[in-house]
């Protein structure tokens, strides 16, 4: 039975586009390589459009979806992307037209079985199926880290959907039926000033969740426990992500 779709982050739509740290340039490449064509690349759970511009550098056509209309409604405009709203196991794709498929940050979230037989379905001899992840940031600074940490695994760590777990597991627990090709090692970077680091922690899932049973920003008083150790609104620290990817060919 297919799990219906639940959205969440509409309430976070806006904040989410502005916040999101960027893929590396370096990763885009590395999937450019694995294709021997570049006309069509299909951006399953699109969100706001962060990857489908950074993928329309190198392919003809990025068909872009996403099962939120608010997240669509944000997305960025390119005049080789296609932005629609679609969910991933039913793209409304033509079969074998695409010659990648991308699900950045959002594959734990879908029906397996289902999204596979569809990506099977659209994907042209000897396409590549490519799918990301990225866990908890650390932050530059013993104790900043320590404070970002604890934020995330305790104040919001029960607002967490389960579905988390898997990206904590960097995606090596999915089923993923495909040959495999090994990825190089791929990390996302941002040099932030502290509200540019709450801002981040307030577009997640789990902290719109706990306003929303709370009835307070949990943001605010994360920023009182870091201040004292940023070193003003103004400095400016690395923030830093590993990325667990997994592709391969049907």
């Amino acid at each position: 039975m297919r799990k219906s779709f639940s959205d969440h982050f509409s309430a976070v739509s806006s904040s989410y586009a502005k916040f999101r740290p960027t893929y590396p340039a370096e990763l885009y490449s590395w999937l450019a390589s694995l294709t021997p064509d570049h006309a069509a690349a299909w951006d399953c759970a699109a969100g706001s459009g962060q990857a489908s511009v950074d993928l329309a550098a190198h392919f003809d056509r990025v068909i872009a979806t996403d099962a939120s209309q608010a997240q669509i409604d944000t997305a960025v405009a390119h005049p080789r992307v296609d932005y629609r709203v679609a969910s991933a196991e039913a793209s409304g794709l033509p079969e074998r037209s695409v010659d990648l498929v991308t699900v950045a940050q959002a594959l734990h979230w879908f029906e397996f079985d289902a999204f596979y037989d569809e990506v099977r379905r659209v994907l042209k001899p000897a396409g590549v199926l490519a799918a990301w992840s990225y866990g908890v940031a650390t932050v530059e600074g013993g104790d900043v880290d320590a404070i970002a940490q604890r934020f995330y695994r305790e104040t919001v760590g029960p607002y967490w959907p389960p579905e988390t777990a898997i990206v904590e597991a960097g995606y090596r627990t999915l089923p993923f039926p495909f040959e495999e090709i090994e990825p190089p090692p791929f990390a996302m970077t941002a040099r932030w000033t502290l509200p540019q680091l709450l801002g981040y922690f307030g577009s997640w899932s789990a902290t719109a969740r706990y306003i929303a049973m709370n009835g307070k920003d949990p943001t605010l008083d994360l920023m009182q426990q870091l201040a004292p150790f940023w070193g003003g609104p103004e400095r400016i620290r690395t923030v830093t992500w590993r990325i667990a990817l997994r592709a391969g060919r049907s």
